[in-house]
């Protein structure tokens, strides 16, 4: 029976992440050749190719696909392993921020397993938009963040992966066929909202704001209720809503972009590397 390297897996999946091996491997610290040498031969050792180029973007193939699933698996139970036999050496405070409109769903499902792996780390999570998490005194108050990027086309060095943009109604209600699209978005400066309000303002399609509601567990209260449409990242999407399809009326709202931003003074702090790599692998 043929073993993967870890390393090899992690190679690959950062490639698969970024698009990019030079990007891939200015985050494992390696070369751009050093990282295309390593899938070279995880494709030798599954005898598989796993990437494609198409035009200047770099694709996963079938394979490719297929490998990326278990790939994401087993380093997430690597580094729950390594964790566990390393988590009363380490310590500390974190303070991180999220995007309120993220908190419902990661919170929980993140945020909680890392406090279990690593009992000896302290979370402060504070749930902000991204523009007051990003501010001068945002990057101040917080050792890490993840926040959502406008433009993932310009792309950060630490963008952790893209996300679809969806239009957003309820399972029951047909607020989306009124004449004027009613929207439940969050506070102005909010990524979402200037993303759908720009979209509707270049077809011409008539649109206000009903609701105007901080985080994501009042928008889904409000969607369910019918009392108007949202626009949230696929990921974030709650089971009990519905994801319109794009049509003339509700068209392609393209990326978001997921980035992770430390403090300088903090970037070789071990408990703030550890929760960065942490939710990267969590979340690809």
């Amino acid at each position: 029976m043929k073993n993967m390297p870890m390393e090899l897996l992690r190679a690959f999946v950062s490639v698969a992440q970024l698009g990019s091996f030079t990007k891939a491997g200015e985050i494992l610290g390696r070369s751009q050749p050093a990282v295309s040498l390593q899938i070279q031969r995880l494709e030798e050792l599954v005898d598989e190719a796993l990437l494609t180029r198409n035009g200047r973007n770099l694709e996963l193939t079938e394979a490719g696909n297929n490998l990326y699933s278990y790939a994401n698996q087993i380093l997430s139970l690597n580094d729950l392993a390594i964790s566990e036999l390393s988590k009363n050496a380490i310590a500390g405070k974190i303070r991180l921020g999220i995007p309120s409109e993220f908190a419902t769903i990661l919170l929980p499902k993140i945020v909680s397993r890392f406090a279990k792996a690593y009992p000896n780390i302290t979370l402060e999570v504070n749930c902000e938009l991204s523009k007051n998490l990003l501010s001068k005194s945002g990057k101040q108050n917080h050792d890490l963040i993840l926040a959502l990027e406008d433009n993932p086309s310009k792309t950060w060095s630490d963008l952790v992966k893209t996300d679809d943009l969806v239009w957003v109604s309820s399972a029951y209600h047909s607020s989306h066929r009124a004449p004027i699209v009613p929207l439940i978005a969050a506070a102005e400066g909010c990524i979402y909202r200037h993303r759908a309000t720009s979209v509707l303002d270049q077809i011409k399609q008539p649109w206000q704001i009903v609701y105007t509601i901080p985080d994501l567990t009042g928008i889904q209260q409000a969607i369910q209720e019918g009392l108007g449409v949202t626009v949230l990242a696929t990921s974030t999407v709650p089971d009990n809503l519905r994801i319109l399809p794009p049509s003339p009326r509700f068209p392609d709202l393209g990326k978001v972009g997921i980035s992770l931003l430390a403090s300088s003074r903090n970037k070789k702090n071990e408990a703030v590397h550890l929760l960065a790599e942490f939710l990267k692998t969590s979340l690809a």
